[in-house]
């Protein structure tokens, strides 16, 4: 198998795919700040996954695995050294000094670019039938920074693991908490979607020696020939994760679902629906009651509620993209509407106090 070199935007959540690609014999560069940079040069990272039959989660440390996990600044990251770029920061942070640049860098460069983003980016969309990205460009923090991309070198990953930093620890350990997978669109090329698949299939054979014994750790790649698979998530994301957030405070996503179960299954519902409409088979999608039961498990509020009630100034957009992509199908639903105008609220007085 090659040793593919793989260049990965942020160092939280892509340290997950960077340690499990780590594993199976692959070079990954994570960007990030400086500090961290050079915390995940000096130590590696530790990832901590969840496995069935162990009462402990199980450390995956990037020092001890047959590939390797590194990490440099933007300005000094150079696309073209890699096989591919993965994306794996929040949307509103392309747009900051350096990582602009670095997404610039990376559309010139051609290569192959898989997003792991709960936002897909405008070029993306084109791959699902949105022929004028201008129509959703109000839901993007800057939508602009994406024009340089060939839609046909884009693909998207559906973020589905649950994943964050414990707070007692160094910026180097990330801690899973829900050990799904990630979903990945095959790309419009054969070529680089044989580098998808090659990726996958080595995941899904690497094993780590835990006190002796083989372990086949949770989280892996799968590429689904659907550009639809990725977006199955939109309808978790608009029942549980924006729906923590309430006029004056936020929730968990357990009780943003199980506390109003039939509203959150109206909302999931109907973004099934609009997928559908967009193009998707009802295949692609993901059952209602499968993610419910997930969802009994997330006891903390949504990323994007939390972001709110620390004051964030921008968030990713979700439900207003959901919104407009709706809206261009003659759909709205009222609850859909009430929390595009109560995340709204929230960034007014969020910009104001800033």
């Amino acid at each position: 198998m090659a040793r593919r070199k793989i260049l990965v935007f942020g160092a939280s959540y892509g340290a997950l795919l960077g340690a499990k690609l780590a594993l199976a014999g692959h070079s990954v560069t994570l960007t990030c700040r400086a500090r961290n940079a050079a915390l995940i040069e000096e130590r590696g990272v530790v990832v901590r996954l969840p496995v069935k039959g162990r009462d402990r989660p199980v450390e995956l440390r990037s020092r001890s695995l047959a590939g390797h996990v590194g990490a440099t600044t933007p300005e000094h990251a150079d696309p073209c050294a890699y096989d591919l770029v993965v994306l794996a920061m929040q949307e509103p942070q392309y747009g900051s000094p350096g990582v602009r640049e670095l997404l610039d860098r990376a559309a010139r460069s051609r290569v192959p670019c898989m997003s792991i983003m709960n936002m897909p980016p405008p070029p993306y969309l084109s791959r699902v039938g949105v022929t004028d990205a201008g129509e959703c460009a109000e839901s993007y923090t800057d939508a602009s920074i994406w024009e340089g991309f060939d839609p046909s070198l884009m693909t998207l990953c559906s973020p589905d693991p649950q994943a964050f930093r414990p707070p007692e620890e160094d910026g180097n350990v990330l801690q899973v908490r829900l050990a799904t997978n990630f979903k990945v669109a095959r790309f419009a090329s054969d070529a680089h979607t044989a580098l998808l698949r090659e990726l996958a299939e080595g995941i899904e054979r690497a094993r780590l020696e835990v006190d002796g014994e083989e372990i086949d750790l949770p989280v892996k790649l799968k590429v689904h020939d659907s550009a639809f698979v990725p977006l199955a998530k939109w309808a978790m994301l608009m029942a549980g994760n924006y729906r923590c957030v309430l006029d004056h405070g936020v929730r968990s996503i357990r009780d943003a679902v199980h506390g109003e179960i039939e509203a959150a299954r109206a909302v999931y519902e109907w973004v099934v629906g609009l997928c559908v409409a967009m193009g998707a088979s009802p295949a692609d999608m993901v059952p209602f009651e499968k993610y419910a039961l997930a969802a009994q498990s997330l006891g903390s509020p949504s990323s994007a509620a939390r972001a709110l009630a620390a004051g964030a100034p921008n968030i990713e957009r979700v439900d207003r993209l959901v919104q407009s992509m709706g809206a261009r199908k003659g759909m709205r639903h009222a609850s859909v509407d009430e929390t595009v105008a109560r995340v709204d609220a929230w960034l007014v007085r969020n910009r104001l106090k800033g």
